[in-house]
């Protein structure tokens, strides 16, 4: 009788549903404990309250009109941009440019407003150009200007990659088919383009009015005083200025209602897939152009780099000769390095528990087969675009206020909310690649008896020790930028970087602002390249390996 392998049943035990289903059932609850916690505390003052009151009615409209601002222009400038990009691929630096790009998902909020400041602002660079060639022009940083202009810097880049990705998707056929008909400008934007960015502007769209809706930073540098006020704010004083806890759990509701509302309509157009798309590589196919379009992309892409690079050259220009300065050894051992250490025992933690989180959740859902189960993973992953951070913290803030007796208590919060806050993104660098294993080998992985440990080792592990790597980074850079949450528990005595940065900003210490912010870029720099590094297989498996280009972004 031929011997035959006996078919064995897929290695899909039931215990790999676990972690994640009690990890996705875990931050539901600690989720409805705060906002449970807000709802309470909201119950002594109605919300209409809010409405009656000119200066809270003003702060909700100026947080909904500043956002819909930045979110039209983010997506003007990211629109050509990515154009450009796509179809001038012989643009020098086109690869420098784009890992500029990936920067500002990471880039602290606080180290790149003290670059725009220096570039814009009152003794900026360009303002000084301004006041040479147009006096009495009445440009000022601080305000709606300034507030624009900082989420421009952050978003545009986010949103052209985003839609460059979705334009580099498009099927190689179709565009020689365009090639071929010769379309160009309005035809080939009407039959090419628009509807390959068409499925991803909505739900880019609401990421980039969340970003800018719970803006946190850039408001409190750069808003200029009362009438620049958003919601993220107003809970910040009334928490810790005002003491005035019902109406920071009211803001925080109306809050939540809106960024809920938005992320509702999103998810109800089942839109979840675009916000943040694996990068899709295809070959450049030769598009007919009309005369002077290469000569404008390029014009458009330089000063595109000039919008990024300066704000970043200012800062090193500005913090090396602080970093350096003689008289400046004292202030480095008395304020940057306990500053570190804070931020470091608060970023590391937040960075592998988003990790461990995004596996576990990932693997929940890929294994869960009844809706229910699968839904409560997926739901978990994308609660930060949902409940905002401060909403969140907020809440923990009301319901564990009379037992917060010391530092290292926030800080445990601090680091658990950051890592809530890095979740989503951090599931989008992993999913790719924890898919990309394809049925059939997982049925001979089966059949050979390959399972646990070696099941991991040999067959996943090759294909997310770097997607892990970049994970890792994206979760410690995140939560070693956040200001606005560590502002929220943390002490003014005991300053992480960024609020470090933010006080001598403050307090108009222009010198050592500059290099704590260079310092905390070099830092950010030194982990990436560390971990990006410890990401590399060993020089004997990279022979056997996959392409990187189907693992990962190609710039990341």
């Amino acid at each position: 009788m031929p011997y035959s392998l006996k078919p064995v049943p897929l290695s899909h035990p039931g215990w790999q549903l676990v972690p994640g289903q009690v990890l996705g059932l875990a931050l539901l609850l600690l989720v409805a404990l705060g906002l449970g916690s807000m709802l309470m505390t909201a119950g002594s003052l109605d919300l209409a309250t809010v409405f009656k009151s000119r200066y809270l009615r003003g702060v909700v409209w100026f947080t909904v009109w500043q956002a819909m601002l930045s979110v039209l222009l983010s997506l003007a400038l990211a629109l050509p941009i990515a154009r450009a990009l796509a179809r001038y691929r012989s643009f020098p630096g086109r690869s420098a440019l784009l890992r500029v790009m990936e920067l500002s998902l990471v880039l602290p909020t606080i180290v790149a407003v003290s670059g725009i400041i220096g570039v814009y602002g009152r003794q900026g660079w360009v303002t000084g150009l301004l006041n040479e060639w147009f006096p009495g022009h009445g440009w000022h940083l601080y305000g709606l200007n300034g507030i624009l202009l900082a989420h421009a810097f952050f978003n545009a880049p986010l949103a052209a990659r985003v839609l460059l990705q979705s334009l580099e998707a498009v099927p190689p056929s179709r565009l020689r088919i365009a090639s071929q008909l010769g379309l160009r400008g309005w035809w080939l934007w009407r039959s090419v383009e628009w509807p390959a960015l068409r499925p991803v502007l909505p739900g880019l769209s609401a990421l980039v009015f969340t970003l800018c809706f719970t803006s946190f930073a850039i408001i409190m540098t750069l808003g200029g005083g009362p009438a620049a006020t958003t919601l993220e704010v107003a809970i910040y004083q009334a928490l810790r200025f005002e003491f005035d806890f019902p109406q920071a759990a009211v803001l925080a509701v109306i809050q939540l209602l809106i960024c809920g509302g938005l992320w509702w309509l999103v998810f109800r157009q089942r839109l979840e897939s675009s916000l943040l798309p694996n990068r899709q590589l295809s070959h450049a196919v030769p598009l007919k152009a009309w005369s002077g379009q290469p000569v404008l992309y390029a014009v458009l892409l330089f000063v595109f780099s000039l919008f990024l690079l300066l704000p970043l050259l200012a800062i090193g220009i500005r913090g090396f000769p602080a970093l350096l300065a003689l008289d400046a050894g004292a202030s480095i051992y008395e304020q940057l390095l306990p500053a570190t250490g804070r931020s470091l025992l608060i970023a590391l933690p937040a960075g592998f528990a988003s990790v461990g989180a995004a596996l576990m959740i990932l693997a929940s859902a890929n294994k869960a087969k009844n809706p229910v189960l699968k839904a409560i993973p997926t739901t978990t992953g994308y609660l930060p675009l949902i409940v905002p951070p401060i909403v969140l913290g907020t809440g923990l803030f009301l319901l564990l206020r009379p037992g917060l007796g010391n530092h290292a208590q926030g800080w445990v919060l601090v680091a658990l909310i950051n890592s809530l806050m890095a979740l989503p993104f951090i599931i989008q660098v992993l999913r790719g690649p924890l898919n990309s294993l394809d049925s059939h080998s997982l049925r001979v992985a089966d059949q050979l008896g390959i399972l646990g440990w070696y099941r991991w080792r040999w067959i996943y592990w090759p294909l997310l020790r770097r997607p892990i790597a970049l994970g890792l980074a994206y979760g410690i850079a995140l939560s070693m930028g956040d200001f606005g949450v560590i502002a929220l528990f943390g002490s003014p005595s005991q300053p992480t970087l960024p609020v470090l940065l933010y006080q001598q900003l403050g307090s108009y210490q222009v010198s050592a602002a500059a290099g704590t912010g260079l310092w905390l870029l070099i830092l950010l720099i030194s982990i990436f390249g560390l971990l990006s590094a410890l990401g590399r297989p060993p020089a004997n498996l990279r022979k056997n390996r996959l392409p990187e280009a189907t693992l990962e972004p190609e710039h990341a």
